[in-house]
């Protein structure tokens, strides 16, 4: 029997990010729905759904990453194109949340771009929002419908524990004080001891990292963050924690975003394997740095939580394996 309910509820998904639904919708033993976007000449979108969604529970999967512009219009059009359809409710499934680092005012005449954002989604006529491993958590309270943000833990937590006795003795490392609550539940979790780094940045594209508090020595560290943008911290922090000794370094972050530098970095760092997820699409672009690479689903546990909200079950009740969130 299908988990879901092709009669009520239908998954669609922009361009970007249909592979991720396709594993969605495995999960819940149901069709991805048909729709498609087409861009004018002058680059305009339009979105035309191809199927009876009238009275029916849609969902929308669209990460909001690079082209974060166009594909933040598409979830748009996406959300407007449904309600105006006569759907009963849409959820709009951000698995990465682009300008989520936009989300306070750091010094004068500066946006908050998150905030402004989940204006627009609201606007557009979303009646929820789905997503995983903000920046910072507070960008929920921005929202005037409700935000169900989920961790990606569950799926490191599980990789990382079916190699456990490969890792031996484990550090988990905070590359800096924000996350040092997260690498302790992680440490918690994985039977590992708990370190951090001091990290002080310079500019918006350079970290200063220049004191380790904790022992790393002849250690396998494991980094966790919720992404990794330039690289500059996690790099700068992996070769800070070889310096102290360490036997070896993993790094894990839910949203791959790599940009900038980031491959060069990552490629001459002593980084041994990086673990991504599906959140961001990373395909041929991550070519220089596949042989560290290892690429880990949430498609399963976005679909247990898109089966709940269907079904009026509880989504925290997903989160007992959990490492929580950043801040």
């Amino acid at each position: 029997m299908a988990r879901g309910d092709s009669n009520s509820m239908k998954i669609f998904a922009g361009v970007r990010s249909i592979p991720l639904a396709e594993r969605i919708c495995h999960r819940l033993e149901l069709p991805l729905g048909i729709g498609r976007t087409e861009s004018f000449p002058d680059s305009e979108l339009i979105v035309k759904i191809e199927e009876d969604v009238r009275g029916r529970d849609c969902f929308v999967v669209l990460s909001t990453s690079n082209p974060v512009n166009r594909n933040l219009m598409e979830l748009l059009i996406f959300i407007d194109c449904l309600k105006r359809a006569s759907v009963s409710r849409v959820t709009a499934v951000l698995p990465y949340y682009g300008y989520a680092r936009q989300d306070r005012k750091e010094e004068g005449r500066t946006p908050i771009t998150a905030k402004l954002v989940a204006n627009m989604i609201t606007t557009s006529g979303a009646d929820r929002v789905l997503t995983l491993d903000l920046h910072a958590a507070q960008i929920q309270g921005f929202f005037d419908i409700p935000v169900d943000h989920m961790s990606a833990s569950p799926v490191f937590l599980n990789y990382f524990s079916d190699m456990r006795d490969e890792l031996g003795d484990l550090v988990l490392v905070s590359p800096d004080v924000g996350n040092v609550k997260v690498a302790g539940r992680y440490a918690a979790f994985l039977d590992g001891e708990i370190a951090f780094i001091d990290k002080r940045r310079i500019s918006g594209t350079k970290v200063n990292s220049s004191a380790i508090i904790g022992d790393v020595r002849n250690k396998t560290v494991l980094m966790m963050d919720d992404m990794i943008s330039t690289a500059g911290t996690v790099c700068e922090a992996a070769r800070l924690v070889m310096d102290h000794g360490a036997r070896r370094v993993l790094v894990g972050a839910t949203h791959g975003v790599l940009v900038g530098p980031a491959l060069e970095r990552l490629r001459e760092s002593p980084i041994d394997r990086i673990v991504l997820t599906d959140t961001v699409p990373l395909g041929d672009r991550i070519a220089p740095i596949r042989d560290k690479v290892v690429e880990l689903s949430v498609g399963d546990l976005l679909g247990d939580a898109i089966h709940n909200i269907h079904h009026n079950l509880s989504v925290s009740a997903l989160f007992r394996k959990d490492a929580g969130s950043k801040r």
